[in-house]
């Protein structure tokens, strides 16, 4: 999408954070922009600051995890602003601690927002948007969590590498179609995830004893950072919202926001080929499993394009 100029996105989380600078991002770039979110005093002070500008955006609340609520969201969005041209599926929560403390209610309240929010987003939205078959865009957020494991985060890894294989399946199965796709893989942001998480979660899903949070030690590989850490030095999110603008309009299929983590991506990429058998492949079984399509080689990988210029 090149010329997003008078279209309409739609963004989950939208009210602060990556979210929000999202919507400042596409809102200077002329287009309309619905910033959908659970809480309606971020939603407030969201739209107090957006009063000020000229920029086209129209909060709506919403629980990600709720189908009814997503139903009621997109048909106040069409209502508003028309048909849906990007689909912002940014929307998380964060929690930590270490996997052997990890309750069913951390696995169902992380899984169910992390996971369950896109896929209620993808079941509502995607279907409206080929309907009109105008050019789109679905970008969801995962994380450097999402190729990387992370220790002391098991639920937020595994939710967020979950997102990155949805969308690589998204960008396959719509790569015929007006509507492109991409996983979006954001490194540290000045966000306020931590408050928005223990925020948002439900009582049904609180724990009776709070869950230990896993932090760096002496002597073992850090999980987190230990408080006092200078996040003045993350990335801003108005920066982050440019980048994932620039995404959209390249058509990328994976949106990154940090050159820092190259080498962790390398390591985990060489690791895999290392864990390859050296037998000799069995070409009778090879064409047998190509039969299943992208299963063996999957040429949406190849429509990735490097990035030759800084933002």
């Amino acid at each position: 999408m090149q010329d997003v100029s008078g279209k309409t996105a739609f963004i989950t989380g939208g009210a602060s954070g990556m979210g929000w600078g999202m919507a400042k991002a596409f809102g200077e770039a002329g287009m309309k922009v619905v910033i959908a979110d659970i809480r309606q005093d971020a939603l407030d002070e969201a739209m107090a600051g957006f009063s000020k500008t000229n920029l086209a955006i129209h909060p709506i609340l919403l629980d990600v995890t709720s189908r009814d609520s997503w139903a009621r969201a997109a048909d106040e969005a069409e209502a508003r602003f028309g048909n849906i041209h990007v689909l912002a599926l940014n929307a998380g929560v964060g929690g930590g601690g270490l996997v052997q403390d990890m309750t069913y209610k951390d696995w169902d309240f992380g899984l169910g927002v992390n996971i369950g929010g896109v896929v209620n987003g993808l079941v509502t939205m995607l279907p409206r948007m080929l309907k009109h078959g105008e050019e789109g865009h679905i970008v969801a957020t995962s994380s450097t969590g999402g190729f990387s494991a992370v220790g002391g985060v098991a639920v937020y890894c595994t939710a967020k590498f979950a997102v990155a294989g949805m969308m690589e399946v998204v960008a396959t199965d719509l790569k015929d179609t007006p509507i492109g796709a991409s996983v979006f893989f954001p490194g540290p942001v000045q966000t306020n995830l931590g408050q928005t998480t223990n925020a948002t979660r439900p009582e049904h899903l609180q724990n009776a004893v709070p869950t230990p949070i896993a932090v760096a030690k002496d002597g073992e590989p850090p999980r987190r950072p230990q408080p006092g850490f200078d996040a003045s030095l993350f990335m801003s999110p108005e920066e982050v919202g440019e980048r994932v603008l620039r995404g959209i309009r390249r058509k990328d299929l994976f949106i990154m926001t940090h050159p820092e983590f190259r080498d962790g991506i390398v390591a985990r990429n060489e690791a895999l080929l290392r864990a390859i058998p050296v037998e000799e492949p069995n070409e009778a079984r090879a064409a047998l499993v190509r039969q299943f399509g992208t299963l063996i080689y999957n040429p949406i990988y190849d429509t990735q394009q490097p990035l030759t210029e800084k933002l």
